[in-house]
């Protein structure tokens, strides 16, 4: 549909869904720190990277994780340009970053590209 904003969505094919690929995402993947999140990436042999958004247990109350998944969703959007492709990627929110906005999770998600070489 024209206009609705279709082509800027968070694309079915970029979701990373079943629960066996993840569980291989974080036993196996290269893992990535920064204060208040982790990123656990694994070469997928796809010719695009599918990603997944998840919280650590005891992540506030349940306003504050949708919220949480929203703004990493949105920053991964935003971000996923400058990344190379044929990655599984997890994004892993630590409790203590429960009330961050958009600009800081962009910021981290940049940190955690750049450290685990993702950015082109």
């Amino acid at each position: 549909m024209p206009g609705s904003g279709g082509e800027f969505r968070f694309q079915r094919d970029e979701r990373l869904k079943k629960g066996s690929e993840i569980k291989m995402v974080f036993s196996k993947g290269k893992r990535t720190g920064c204060q208040g999140a982790k990123l656990f990436a694994l070469e997928n042999g796809l010719a695009r990277n599918r990603v997944c958004f998840t919280l650590s247990r005891g992540f506030a109350c349940a306003v504050r994780r949708n919220r949480a998944k929203r703004l990493g969703r949105e920053a991964y959007r935003l971000l996923s340009p400058g990344l190379r492709r044929g990655y599984d990627l997890v994004f892993l929110a630590l409790p203590e970053d429960a009330e961050t906005g958009l600009e800081r999770r962009m910021g981290q998600m940049r940190r955690l590209f750049a450290k685990s070489g993702l950015a082109r």
